[in-house]
């Protein structure tokens, strides 16, 4: 196989990525038409373009990029290759989907925080509090189980596929000046958000969300422009934040995942050769990945958290309580953004219950 990693754009996606910087200056929107001059993009023959936003610095999440790719070339008796262009060389966080859609690349590695405010099914499992943590969402994200089936669906109208899902750790509040015991600590702070979910879990406890990509985090802490962050731990040394962050409140504050999507023509013109093989890769991606990430959180992020003098406070069962309580509303008004009771509940169950 040939997997590389690449910030050179080839003529096929220099073209489309004008095309959809034209696009997205003008309209602002994604939009899933695709160009004439996409038309062989889809299927076998030229590599699988590959695009993330993601540095190959969180460790905890890409060795599971190489897994899948890997994991597919081999199932595919090594006739599907692909080409790797990550930490935003093609195409930035906010505009991967939407390049997705317009056929810049083949398979957008995109977390669901940064798509759920378009695609509100994926918040069910993004909400404070919502389940048991990464192993439950683990089982409920299962390929070609019920939920995974139910996002298809809602995806499909937009021209997406869902391919798999790898679910991060919980996500902590991350403070610098003081810890977080209580709502009511972080009343006035300014806390930055990847999401709208998270945006409104940080509002419902008292909190300012600015939204703000992960890039930017470090200047913006080291400045003072924001006060702390919800995210999940691996982002803390990923992007060096234990350099300027002191304290991390262990919670379920919010939990996303980190996904494949593919357009869901490009999907349908493919083999059922070539779609097994990515399903394999997927199904390694999203077990193994998830194990992996997990790992080097224990072994490895929360030492050096440790080590730079970095504070984890974890709540009692009391102190968790008022924070449920707190963030208790956030579930009405991610219902109310579905704007389908019956499918929001629908989707709720599947989380809870996996």
């Amino acid at each position: 196989m040939r997997t590389t990693t690449s910030s050179t754009l080839g003529r096929r996606q220099f073209l489309t990525l004008a095309a959809v910087t034209t696009t997205l200056t003008a309209c602002g929107a994604p939009t899933t038409s695709t160009p004439a001059d996409q038309a062989d993009s889809s299927g076998g023959g030229d590599d699988v373009t590959v695009a993330t936003y993601i540095p190959p610095s969180y460790k905890d999440l890409y060795g599971a990029f190489t897994l899948l790719m890997d994991t597919a070339r081999d199932a595919s008796g090594g006739s599907m290759t692909f080409e790797m262009f990550d930490s935003g060389t093609l195409l930035a966080a906010d505009q991967l989907v939407p390049g997705l859609t317009r056929g810049v690349c083949d398979l957008a590695l995109q977390t669901s925080s940064y798509v759920s405010t378009s695609y509100p099914v994926l918040g069910c499992y993004e909400l404070p509090f919502i389940n048991d943590g990464t192993d439950q969402t683990l089982r409920a994200l299962t390929i070609d189980g019920d939920l995974f089936n139910l996002i298809n669906e809602q995806l499909a109208t937009k021209g997406l596929r869902l391919l798999g899902s790898m679910p991060t750790a919980p996500e902590y509040v991350w403070t610098m000046d003081k810890p977080v015991l209580a709502p009511e600590d972080l009343k006035g702070l300014r806390i930055r958000t990847a999401g709208n979910v998270e945006g409104e879990t940080v509002k419902a406890l008292g909190g300012s969300p600015i939204s703000m990509s992960s890039a930017e985090l470090y200047e913006a802490l080291e400045r003072g422009t924001i006060d702390g962050m919800i995210s999940y731990p691996g982002t803390v040394i990923s992007r060096d934040l234990q350099n300027v962050l002191k304290y991390g409140t262990a919670g379920h504050f919010g939990l996303y995942s980190v996904d494949i999507y593919s357009r869901l023509d490009w999907w349908e013109d493919l083999s059922d050769d070539e779609k097994s093989a990515l399903n394999e890769g997927a199904k390694a991606y999203q077990t193994e990945g998830t194990a992996a990430q997990l790992k080097v959180h224990a072994d490895d992020y929360f030492p050096a958290m440790k080590a730079a003098g970095m504070e984890i406070v974890e709540l009692d069962g009391q102190q968790e309580q008022v924070f449920r309580d707190a963030t208790s509303d956030v579930v009405d008004w991610w219902k109310a953004k579905m704007g389908d009771d019956e499918l929001a509940q629908q989707a709720l169950d599947l989380v809870q219950n996996a």
